[in-house]
């Protein structure tokens, strides 16, 4: 019998791609290392927990799980269109930000076109150009970590459909000012759509863009996500803005009831729950103040950030990917960036109190 070989029917353009690595589960780290407890500092959670408003609706959302949900999240749309000021027909929602990405690159990149993305960034801009059979085209940081926007812009042809930004960017923290924005989107061609995703943006206590004024030019997509500052992660809930006639478009292209009702009751929910909101940008600049200073009190260079997580530099000679196992031996977990290019870096997100104790703890075992 003639042993069926996947890779014959596959483009080669997709036999190419790496699969995605995401964080480790906490459960994994307790089997895989004999560990009765551990924290996670690896992934940008929030360590708050979900909204509680999000949880009381998700409860009362389940006994309805047996019909359809609203396969257009209509009162979600709508409600996030009144927060932010963009008509509902131009508000997009959709299973993570992730969704988006892979919507438009399925509906605007094909072979002979291009996408822009930093190297690095979310890892997920590249691979999604690169399976639509685009090319991406992965641009260095500067030498501050941030967004080379001159070279982007020097390769921005009218092959580049699709240029995304991270902002703020991640794994650094680094954050643009909507001056910077504006320029890059006024040098870029007229044929190239600018997608700002700020999965982050919630955190910076930097200025942010003038949105309506922003997305006033038609050639912007802007991601917002319910995983980080709601901590719905688990529900996958975002939404995108863009102007109406393109997300006309792109609504032919994603999954009828792509999100489902527990994620369209707990993001709505969610929308409205400011003293979580609050709550959770006190405890993330807190944390992430304590850890700016301690870390360097071990020899870390720690990176200036807008995120809800810093970048940080090892000590010289040590390698991210050993030091992160080290660390999992003593039940504490965050991200290597050696994945990212970066094999002597790691990023940490913000925590509870105990977690950085523990944080500090593991730290200082590690390096002794």
């Amino acid at each position: 019998m003639t042993r069926f070989v996947p890779e014959a029917f596959l483009s080669p353009h997709v036999l190419e791609l790496a699969g995605y690595q995401p964080g480790k589960l906490i459960e994994d780290v307790l089997e895989e290392m004999g560990l009765d407890s551990a924290v996670k500092l690896a992934s940008n959670e929030n360590a708050l927990g979900p909204s509680p408003l999000a949880l009381r609706a998700v409860a009362n959302a389940l006994p309805g799980l047996y019909r359809y949900g609203d396969a257009d999240s209509r009162r979600l749309r709508e409600a996030i269109a009144q927060k932010v000021g963009h008509p509902a027909e131009g508000v997009m929602a959709g299973n993570g930000s992730s969704e988006f990405i892979l919507v438009m690159a399925h509906a605007l990149l094909a072979p002979g076109l291009s996408a822009i993305m930093s190297r690095p960034s979310f890892t997920l801009y590249a691979k999604n150009a690169q399976a639509a059979g685009a090319k991406a085209i992965e641009v260095a940081l500067t030498p501050s970590h941030g967004h080379d926007l001159a070279k982007i812009l020097a390769l921005a042809d009218p092959s580049v459909r699709l240029v995304f930004i991270d902002n703020p960017l991640n794994p650094t923290g680094a954050f643009l000012s909507p001056e910077e924005i504006g320029d890059l989107l006024a040098g870029l061609p007229k044929t190239t759509l600018l997608v700002l995703d700020e999965a982050y943006a919630d955190f910076a206590r930097a200025q942010r863009p003038d949105y309506p004024r922003l997305l006033s030019d038609g050639r912007v997509v802007i991601l917002r996500t319910f995983s980080k500052i709601m901590g719905l992660a688990g529900l996958r809930a975002a939404y995108a803005l863009m102007d109406p006639e393109l997300a006309k478009q792109l609504n032919k292209v994603r999954q009828p009831f792509n999100l489902n009702t527990l994620a369209q009751a707990g993001a709505l929910a969610a929308l409205g729950d400011t003293e979580h909101a609050e709550n959770t940008l006190d405890m993330t600049w807190r944390a992430l103040e304590v850890i700016q200073k301690r870390l360097p009190e071990f020899g870390f260079r720690v990176f200036p950030t807008q995120a809800n997580f810093v970048m940080a530099e090892l000590p010289e000679g040590l390698s991210a990917d050993d030091f992160t196992k080290k660390m999992l031996r003593e039940g504490v977990i965050i991200r290597s960036l050696s994945s990212f290019g970066l094999p002597g870096h790691v990023r940490i997100n913000a925590g509870l109190v105990y977690e950085l104790e523990e944080l500090f703890r593991a730290v200082g075992k590690c390096l002794g």
